[in-house]
């Protein structure tokens, strides 16, 4: 018999124990195509090598293997979590803010039946979903109203089409912004159909150059907050407060764009950040119309955007049709209200994983990382050494911020850092760390605390080799 034809048929496969496994957790279409395409590799392999014998066995078992492996690759989830030890707290590319456990729970339920999204509970009839976390999203930050949407570059291309469709935008020329993924404020403008006007040069602005810039054509002054870029030197930029008093003085709408949504008073961050970072309370007390921030960046939420300001715009933008194509589902209101709680009650930097890394003390980082130094001890060629660096917060925030921090730098002894780097990445779950001057650091800020025993095993994982244990003195 040949090689060829001791290739097994896929009817028979199927009553194998393996197989049916498979099938009960992929389905039985995708198990079987998964075969035919094994089979049908096998087969060029065998007929390429007719001499190699195989039992039959042998051959069920390596279709087996192989099957679960193309079902693993194609029909796996893409979406992972991975170990973020790159120091970067609000990492966009690794979905920004962990959500609390206040709010994964909350998710839970919500997701587990129906909701009152759009029902009124009371009145037995139809309700409206922008009614949700409104309340709360008032009480934390003064404002008259609230909005959600799902970004905030939603937040902001709502604002404009609301408010200035078809007439002028003021914006100074220092503020023309451009933010990850080639996001520009002139193409929100467009989008919106408002029409920008440009005032001021790029590093000095004045009150003055508001007010001359204001005609009946003027719908409102938007100011956007510079959260990842500073302009230093000969520069000049108005308060909030001066901008906000223009507004009043030719009753024009001030809106601003303040991105990183930080809720935070100063006196709550002293002792472990320098965030200088203004406040959702402050611009909605310098008076202005709107404010627009995301919800998953120091604010540690979902992905949203949201819009706090006056009662008068808020209602514009409720009922502007644009809305229906921007709104927010029963699970990011969930995750939002949950995270709401957290800051109301005080919490949010015990409880609120992007506050607690902030507020994280470095004497906590180092005890931390002499535990796992400890738990590695013995690991043939791998050295796993304690230092002080520097963490970030990101997400287009605080630039040039930097938080002080405590890293492990990770040498394997047979491979480079690069291929370390690489190791760690295809880790079950993928570690990933940052790069500096040749060596692998692994930052424990962005470390959860309960996922440092993930940590070490994948540590582990870089060499299989232990050392024995080394006997005591007058042993034998």
């Amino acid at each position: 018999m040949t090689s060829v034809r001791r290739i097994p048929s896929i009817e028979q496969l199927r009553q194998r124990d393996a197989v049916r496994a498979l099938e009960a957790r992929y389905g039985r279409q995708a198990v079987v195509t998964a075969l035919r395409e094994e089979a049908e590799v096998l087969r060029q392999r065998l007929t390429d090598a007719p001499d190699t014998l195989r039992e039959t066995d042998d051959v069920s078992r390596e279709l087996e293997m192989h099957a679960s492996a193309r079902l693993e690759r194609t029909l796996a989830p893409s979406l992972r979590i991975v170990i973020n030890a790159t120091g970067v707290i609000v990492h966009t590319n690794l979905g920004r803010a962990p959500l609390a456990r206040a709010a994964i729970d909350r998710i839970s339920t919500v997701a587990a039946g129906y909701a009152n999204l759009e029902y009124d509970l009371i009145h037995g009839v139809r309700g409206a979903r922008a009614e949700h976390a409104a309340a709360l999203l008032t009480r934390l930050t003064g404002a008259e109203a609230a909005a959600v949407v799902n970004n905030n570059a939603a937040a902001v291309l709502l604002v404009l089409a609301a408010l200035a469709a078809g007439r002028e935008v003021i914006i100074s020329r220092g503020e023309l912004v451009e933010i990850g993924g080639g996001f520009r404020i002139p193409e929100v403008l467009q989008q919106s159909g408002a029409r920008l006007r440009e005032v001021g040069t790029t590093n000095r602005t004045r009150p003055a150059d508001y007010a001359a810039a204001i005609t009946d054509r003027t719908a409102l002054i938007l100011r956007v907050h510079p959260s990842n870029f500073r302009i230093e030197g000969f520069a000049e930029r108005p308060t909030l407060e001066q901008v906000a008093e223009i507004g009043r003085r030719f009753d024009i709408p001030v809106v601003e764009d303040l991105g990183s949504g930080n809720v935070f008073e100063a006196a709550r961050l002293s002792g472990f950040c320098p965030l200088d970072e203004p406040t959702v309370r402050a611009s909605v007390d310098a008076g202005i119309t709107a404010c627009c921030f995301s919800g998953d960046k120091l604010f540690g939420g979902p992905q949203a955007g949201i819009i706090v300001g006056r009662e008068t715009a808020l209602s514009r933008m409720r009922t502007h049709p644009l809305l229906r194509a921007l709104r927010v589902d029963k699970l990011t209101y969930a995750a939002l209200e949950a995270t709401l709680l957290e800051h109301l009650a005080g919490r949010a930097t015990d409880t609120v994983p992007v506050s607690r890394m902030i507020a994280a003390t470095t004497e906590a980082l180092m005890a931390r990382a002499q535990k796992i130094v400890e738990a590695l001890a013995g690991v043939a060629g791998l050295t796993v050494t304690p230092q002080p660096s520097a963490s970030v917060i990101g997400g287009g925030t605080t630039p040039g911020t930097t938080i002080p921090t405590c890293v492990l730098n990770v040498r394997v002894s047979h491979r480079s850092t690069e291929e370390t780097e690489a190791a760690l990445r295809g880790s079950t779950p993928p570690v990933v760390g940052r790069v500096e001057r040749g060596q692998l650091l692994l930052d424990l800020r962005t470390v959860q605390p309960e996922e440092d025993e993930a940590l070490i095993a994948a540590l582990r994982g870089l060499t299989p080799m232990r050392e024995p244990p080394t006997k005591g003195k007058g042993s034998s």
